[in-house]
C-alpha cells in the first residue's frame, strides 16, 4: 500500500477541489430510478451500458436521466409512481403501478448502468427511441442522445433524425440486444466511437 505523503501530490487521493464538477451523485439518485415500467408488464425491457470517458476509462460517476413514450407510442401523462416515507418524506422508491416513462440512474463505479422500461412504440414518422440526457462531471452543459431499439430495419431507415446522422456513425445510436433479450447501449463522451448527441435549439 502506497502512504499518503503531502510532499510527493502523486501519493494524494484526489478531492473534490482536484476534480472538475458538478458532483450529481449525492442528492439526486433515488430508489428505483430505474425501475420505469410497473412490474411483471409484459411489454417491459431491460436496458444497460456503460458510460466511457475520451480515453475510453469507464465513469463512476456519471447520472443519466430516461424517458419515452409507451408501447402505443403516447406520452405518459400520470402525474408520478414515487412513494414517500410519512415519517421522514425521504423516497421509498416507485409504487410499481403508474407508467411515467421517466427515470434516472447513476453509473456504478465501473460505468454501468440498467434500467427497466416499457419498449417505447413509434412517434409519427420516427422509429421506437428512449431520449437520453447525460450528465457527468467535467460537462456543465448535460448532453442529449437518443437509444433507438432494433428489430424493425425498415423503420429505422426511414427515421428521419437517423437518416440525417453521418451512416458511419448512425451505430452510436441503435442498442444491441444480447441472447437473453436484455438490450445494451454505451456512452462514449469523445474520442473514437463518440456517441451522437443532439443539440436543441
Amino acid at each position: 500500500m502506497t502512504k499518503i505523503d503531502p510532499s510527493r501530490p502523486q501519493t494524494v487521493l484526489p478531492t473534490p477541489s482536484h476534480t472538475v464538477g458538478p458532483f450529481y451523485g449525492h442528492a439526486l439518485p433515488f430508489p428505483g430510478g430505474g425501475d420505469i415500467a410497473p412490474l411483471g408488464h409484459p411489454d417491459a425491457i431491460a436496458l444497460q451500458g456503460r458510460v466511457y470517458d475520451g480515453e475510453g476509462a469507464p465513469l463512476p460517476d456519471a447520472f443519466l436521466e430516461l424517458w419515452g413514450a409507451d408501447p402505443d407510442g403516447e406520452l405518459p401523462t400520470t402525474d408520478g409512481s414515487m412513494r414517500r416515507d410519512p415519517a421522514s418524506g425521504g423516497f421509498l422508491g416507485r409504487n410499481g403501478v403508474e407508467f411515467t416513462g421517466w427515470g434516472r440512474v447513476q453509473t456504478d463505479a465501473d460505468g454501468h448502468w440498467s434500467a427497466r422500461t416499457l419498449r417505447p412504440g413509434a412517434r409519427g414518422a420516427s422509429a421506437p427511441y428512449l431520449s437520453v440526457c447525460v450528465f457527468a462531471r467535467g460537462l456543465l452543459v448535460h448532453l442529449f442522445t437518443r437509444i433507438y431499439l432494433p428489430g424493425d430495419d425498415a423503420a429505422l431507415a426511414a427515421d428521419p433524425l437517423l437518416r440525417r446522422v453521418d451512416p458511419a456513425r448512425r451505430d452510436t445510436l441503435i442498442a444491441t440486444r444480447d441472447r437473453s433479450g436484455t438490450y445494451r447501449f454505451d456512452i462514449r463522451l469523445q474520442g473514437e466511437g463518440e456517441t451522437v448527441f443532439l443539440e436543441f435549439q
